[in-house]
């Protein structure tokens, strides 16, 4: 057969020896095919270089299997993560994920699920409950079924899945509350553009101030988060003379770059400064002193996320998932 010459679906069906249905069904993943089948139409797709039309395959049915995914950074481990909690969920049904980076960009985030939307996705997966009031409007009205991860501290359009970040700042600070430690300090990156990280800031602000205490100090960065930013922040805050006993951190990049400055500069991590993260990432379990923080689930949400709207119609009322969190309590705190 010519390789020159673009193959065809009946090109496949022929040399297989099977319909032109069957090719499909064995493509798509749908409908009852013997193993044997399936392996005789596989082959003859390598032999012919087959490469099937998801566009026209797409415009020309009611069921995309395209799933549009916008998360805000791929730089982070932690979505990385999420993603493949996501993928294991679509692989077996046939799904595939286009992906959209918004860099924590509501604006961003809006050009990427209208241009998502355009193909007709079979759902949509996005990131945090906070977007513009065109996103919100073009999911609600998208007729597929929404996905928002990460987050539940608001009410969802279609199905949230993840974890109250309030009640992770909150529980950080009874963590370290019941430690003996009163003297908190704080390191954070931008909560202007990461939410999460803000809610999980007024949580522990909530809870201080109902345990009677409050910040001796703070620092944070403009920019987003990072091992060299939390090492920066570290070093800013215990130069301007109020002396935490503990730092709570926006997430483990920061921790980390603080646990960096305290061995650059002979400060003892729990027992001069303790030092608590977010997210329990394997980075941090790594260190020396393993990072005491809280762990999210990030392989979780995004399997449960995927799952369900593929598996289940929009609910007539919104629903939320909370997957919760777990404290580690790891060797710095």
């Amino acid at each position: 057969m010519d390789k020159r010459t673009a193959q065809t679906l009946a090109d496949v069906a022929r040399l297989a020896e099977v319909s032109e249905i069957t090719v499909s069904r064995v493509l798509r993943n749908k409908g009852p095919i013997s193993e044997r089948t399936r392996e005789r139409v596989m082959r003859a797709v390598r032999q012919t270089g087959y490469l099937p039309n998801r566009i026209a395959g797409t415009l020309a049915s009611a069921g995309s299997s395209l799933v549009g995914v916008v998360l805000p950074s791929l730089s982070n481990i932690v979505f990385p993560e999420v993603l493949r909690g996501i993928h294991a969920a679509l692989s077996a049904s046939g799904h595939q994920p286009v992906v959209g980076v918004s860099d924590y960009d509501e604006a961003a985030e809006e050009r990427l699920v209208a241009g998502l939307l355009a193909w007709q996705p079979a759902a949509m997966i996005v990131t945090g409950l906070d977007h513009t009031a065109a996103t919100r409007t073009l999911l609600r009205r998208s007729g597929v079924r929404v996905a928002e991860l990460m987050d539940i501290d608001a009410p969802p359009i279609d199905l949230a899945v993840g974890l109250s970040h309030r009640a992770a700042g909150r529980a950080s600070v009874r963590h370290l509350w019941a430690r003996g430690y009163r003297r908190f300090g704080y390191v954070g990156h931008d909560r202007g553009r990461d939410r999460r990280a803000g809610r999980r800031y007024e949580g522990l602000r909530q809870a201080l101030a109902e345990a009677g205490g409050g910040l001796v100090g703070e620092a944070s960065v403009d920019g987003p988060s990072s091992a060299a930013a939390g090492r920066k922040a570290l070093a800013d805050l215990l130069a301007g003379g109020s002396r935490p006993d503990v730092v709570v951190f926006s997430n483990d990049d920061m921790a980390v770059g603080g646990v960096f400055h305290c061995l650059a500069n002979g400060i003892a991590p729990k027992r001069e400064l303790g030092l608590f993260g977010f997210n329990g990432l394997e980075i941090g379990e790594a260190l020396p002193l393993p990072l005491s923080t809280i762990l999210s689930p990030r392989f979780s949400i995004g399997e449960i996320a995927a799952r369900r709207i593929l598996a289940e119609p929009r609910p007539a009322v919104p629903e939320s998932v909370d997957t919760g969190f777990e404290i580690v309590a790891g060797a710095t705190a």
